[in-house]
């Protein structure tokens, strides 16, 4: 039996448990009712146009209760973990009596509680439900932000940063995990990008606001580094609260969505992915399948090329702009056009990718200009020719990172193994956090050969060479299934025993 080879979509795939639950309650069993597995189709009296306006018309509402909010909350995360870099420039390090070592510790501990939390969240999300999980989340990490403005020495910020990254490692993973189950295949990597721009609008947003805060040293007693803390945590935890509201659950209870717009969400999720979901309840199967398939390494991998760069280059940008010879202030303020730039590219790699459906060759396109970004970081002596590679490294960085967690939701299907395998790949990555936060050392200062060398390398061996890699394996792959080469997994088993194969489908074909 030649199975067919057309795109299973992977990305869409989400339990339908209590979708279908629900669903079932009110309308019967879709399969008795001869919709192939599919809930009532609303709109089954319509013409083709008519339906793709109502359509589009859905998901542009989904875009507007969905990605602001989503957006906003990454932004706070992604200030609130490197915003310690600005407060070095405003005398962290002095006020608290600590070393260059120390200072480079208290960046190192919060990978650490944020690797090792990472992977576990997406079950708790689950599990929890998104409305609840991810606002306490957000509370707490932003109580712990306003304690590290408290703190008076280097033992307060490492529990202060501890905590932190144990608070906040359940969002960027989680909201990945979330989106996907609101979007088809072809709309998830846009609006991941988009949700990840948040981090290099961050960027920029956060070297004006700590330009402007750091205004107030003296004001309570308090210096300018510590208002950056306490500020920024507080908004951190008014929005905390508010998310209560405004972060909504999976689509069968999303409150803005009518009981047809649910059904509609439904269909096209289901529709989308050529095949019935069957309900998952948590297995330790699951989590195996994740941690013996050779794609989930290898996108860790990838992803720790561009991660330990990314973090790296967050961390310390308003240091190496101000080794450049600028004040404090406009060090700050010159840290904002990388960003501002690496947040325009983000989303136009997310549209190219979802277009051409050739995520790994957008991965090493964008990977060169990291790399040509800190080969001038590198050899040029000039400030001009110095901030001009901040500015290409910052380009070649940010857009890779969401494209490939959309690259890696793409080519893992069934919910939980999707969920752990983020888990695994982003956790893996931010764990390499450690060796960011101790790349640029003071001694190194002003031109930071060492640290700019070692990022380079990064880029070039595990970003650039492992997305070659895996496009050429992945490739290798899909030749053989089209070819029928892998019908033989299939063979003797029942629809539904196929279907729990997962991406080892024969007919599953992953995105380049």
């Amino acid at each position: 039996m030649k199975l067919s080879t057309e795109h299973i979509d992977s990305d869409s795939r989400r339990s339908p448990s209590d979708d279908e639950k629900r669903l079932s309650a009110k309308e019967g069993d879709f399969e008795a009712l001869g919709h192939g597995g599919l809930p009532p189709d609303p709109d089954a009296h319509l013409s083709a146009e008519e339906k793709a306006a109502i359509d589009s018309k859905l998901v542009r509402k989904l875009d507007i209760r969905l990605i602001p909010w989503l957006c906003l909350l990454y932004l706070c995360s992604f200030l609130d973990r490197t915003n310690i870099g600005n407060a070095k420039l405003d005398g962290l390090e002095k006020s608290l009596h600590i070393t260059g070592g120390q200072y480079n510790a208290c960046l190192s501990i919060f990978f650490v509680s944020y690797a090792l939390f990472e992977p576990l969240t997406n079950v708790l999300l689950k599990r929890l439900r998104p409305s609840i999980f991810i606002p306490i989340i957000m509370t707490l990490w932003g109580v712990t932000m306003v304690t590290m403005g408290l703190t008076h020495n280097f033992q307060g910020m490492m529990a202060a940063r501890f905590f932190l990254g144990m608070a906040e490692a359940g969002l960027f993973p989680g909201i990945n995990y979330y989106l996907s189950c609101w979007y088809k295949r072809d709309e998830f990597g846009i609006r991941a990008a988009i949700f990840f721009s948040a981090a290099a609008v961050s960027g920029s947003f956060g070297g004006l606001l700590a330009a402007a805060i750091g205004k107030m040293s003296g004001i309570g007693g308090k210096e300018g580094w510590a208002w950056i803390f306490i500020l920024e945590g507080l908004v951190t935890v008014l929005i905390g609260i508010a998310s209560f509201w405004m972060v909504f659950d999976f689509p069968d209870e999303a409150h803005f969505l009518s009981d047809d717009d649910r059904r509609r969400v439904l269909r096209r999720l289901k529709a989308d992915q050529q095949s019935s979901a069957e309900h998952e309840a948590f297995k330790m199967e699951y989590f195996w399948a994740s941690i013996k398939d050779w794609k989930t390494w290898l996108y860790a991998a990838i992803y720790m090329g561009a991660d330990v760069p990314l973090y790296a280059f967050s961390l310390f940008l308003p240091s190496i702009i101000s080794s450049l010879g600028y004040t404090s202030t406009k060090a700050q303020l010159l840290s904002v056009p990388p960003y501002a730039a690496a947040a325009i590219l983000t989303i136009t790699v997310g549209y190219i990718a979802d277009r051409t459906h050739q995520r790994g060759l957008c991965n090493i396109c964008t990977s060169f200009l990291g790399m040509g970004g800190f080969a001038m970081l590198l050899a040029g002596t000039s400030p001009g020719v110095r901030y001009a590679g901040t500015l290409l490294g910052a380009l070649g960085m940010y857009p890779t990172i969401a494209n490939i967690i959309a690259w890696t939701a793409n080519n893992t299907e069934g919910v939980y193994k999707r969920g752990i395998t983020l888990g695994i790949v982003i956790g893996w990555g931010n764990l390499n956090g450690v060796v960011s936060s101790n790349i640029y050392q003071a001694k190194d200062a002003p031109l930071y050969r060492q640290g700019h060398g070692i990022v380079f390398g990064y880029l070039t061996v595990f970003l650039l060479g492992g997305s070659i890699l895996q496009y050429t394996l992945l490739k290798k792959e899909n030749a053989k299934r089209r070819a029928g080469g892998r019908d033989y997994w299939a063979e003797g088993k029942t629809e539904k025993e196929v279907e729990a194969l997962g991406d080892t489908r024969p007919d599953f074909i992953y995105t380049l």
